[in-house]
């Protein structure tokens, strides 16, 4: 860098480290940005994580809308779910106040001027899952539940005017509920291409051969149809990531059947864990989404939202859980001793804090990058915090249980049901070790590229 370059101050520091004679950097009363201001002006000291002024305004009408109607229909709606049934009454009314409110498809960045709803970036609706993650039930009333969020965006990008206006139109209204089967017994989901259902093409027909596992939403009294991955290249011609087509089944053709309703760690889920059989079900050509081949590139463009949906739902449930575990440390006493004085559960207060803090930071991050660079750019970071949020939830919901005692077990509070359900989301929509993998191979591929930029200054003796 040329002398002039340099303000006054670190020029005369340069010429007394050359010369070897001593220098005082700062006068006592000095900072460094008083000696050598930057070349930006600081207007003010606060950190600009502040959400642009739609979301705040957002997530306030949410966040008033959940106190007034959610909250006080949770008791209802849970004990309905607890009782085999689904609170569709109450659901269905809520859904209409959510309309009218304006809290209506806040997910989907696409939506066109015709389509309901609220066209919201990836780090625009973050926030928004956080606070409806709270309840787990809650995104049905906004219409932004999966597995529908991501139906509604790949038939958004992917589907047909005929599979939109058959579809994706009623779902966006709220009027249907869809399902998406990818996971089988058979087959390990952390390598996809071993995915063995079939989707042969019969004149103008396809036919759907398989068994598909753990699909959410199989119990939903509204479900209309699913999409379905499978092989549509079974003599293996094609490249193995272009063996793969997805096609739409409505659940009430011949041949499909929800065998049973699986639970996840001996709960049923709300709306359901099913698995499907399909038996030489026919659907037409026309049901096909995109081409042939084209599967995976569009599961990735389906998951990664989804991923930052999950995640952020989960930090919201891990915001709940603290709060849960705090207020049960400061009221519940121990020989007159509140739980709270003591170190071990402060400790654990702490941890939580920071734990969900971080995880918050690292979502955002993974969802800027989608909305700035795209979902391939932002590949790596969505596998972060995919794996980061599903461990969260384990540890923060554990140490609330722990707090809670034997009351923590009990379907007298949430936490054992939200622990259980972050458990399963360590295998769901792919294990731990697989997103591990993705994040190594990333770092691996950089240091390559870098390979021996560090080592040489600072290993070896010279780096000592």
């Amino acid at each position: 860098m040329r002398a002039h370059h340099l303000c006054p101050e670190f020029q005369d520091l340069r010429r007394a480290l050359t010369s070897g004679r001593p220098y005082a950097i700062f006068n006592s009363n000095e900072r460094m940005n008083d000696v050598c201001p930057g070349p930006v002006e600081r207007k003010n000291n606060k950190m600009q994580f502040d959400h642009p002024p739609h979301v705040e305004a957002l997530r306030q009408r949410l966040t008033d809308f959940m106190d007034h109607y959610i909250l006080p229909a949770h008791g209802a709606v849970t004990r309905a779910f607890l009782d085999g049934g689904h609170p569709t009454e109450i659901i269905e009314r809520l859904k209409a106040r959510a309309w009218e409110a304006g809290l209506w498809n806040l997910f989907l960045p696409s939506l066109t001027d015709d389509q309901p709803g609220v066209r919201l970036s990836n780090a625009e609706y973050a926030p928004l899952a956080e606070i409806m993650g709270r309840v787990p039930w809650a995104s049905e009333v906004f219409n932004c539940a999966a597995p529908d969020s991501g139906n509604m965006e790949l038939l958004q990008l992917f589907g047909t005017p005929d599979q939109k206006a058959r579809w994706l139109d009623p779902l966006l209204l709220g009027e249907i509920r869809s399902v998406f089967c990818m996971s089988e017994p058979d087959a390990p989901s952390s390598d996809p291409t071993s995915l063995a259902t079939t989707i042969r093409r019969d004149g103008d027909d396809y036919v759907v051969e398989g068994r598909k596992w753990f699909i959410t939403g199989t119990r939903h009294p509204h479900l209309s149809f699913a999409i379905v991955f499978g092989v549509s290249d079974p003599d293996g011609l094609a490249e193995r990531h272009r063996r793969h087509s997805f096609v739409i089944v409505p659940i009430d053709v011949p041949g499909v059947k929800i065998v049973r309703d699986i639970t996840l760690m001996g709960a049923h889920a709300a709306d359901g864990h099913g698995e499907i059989v399909f038996r030489n079900v026919r659907v037409p050509a026309a049901h096909l989404i995109g081409a042939e081949g084209d599967a995976f590139a569009i599961a990735q463009a389906r998951l990664g939202p989804g991923r930052v949906h999950h995640a952020m739902r989960s930090v919201g449930q891990c915001e709940l859980a603290l709060e849960l575990m705090t207020e049960r440390a400061l009221e519940r006493r121990i020989g007159g001793t509140p739980l709270a004085d003591r170190a071990n559960i402060r400790e654990w207060i702490a941890e939580s804090r920071i734990e969900i803090d971080q995880c918050r930071l690292l979502v955002m991050q993974a969802a800027w990058l989608m909305d700035t660079k795209g979902n391939a750019a932002a590949r790596t970071a969505v596998s972060a915090i995919k794996l980061a949020s599903a461990r969260l939830q384990t540890r923060v919901l554990d140490r609330a249980m722990q707090v809670f005692g034997a009351a923590g077990l009990s379907p007298d509070t949430p936490l054992a049901g939200l622990w259980s359900w972050g458990r399963a989301l360590r295998v769901l929509d792919g294990p731990d070790e697989v997103h591990l993998q993705t994040v190594a191979k990333a770092e691996l591929k950089a240091a390559r590229a870098a390979i021996g930029r560090n080592t040489r200054h600072f290993t070896g003796p010279a780096g000592l």
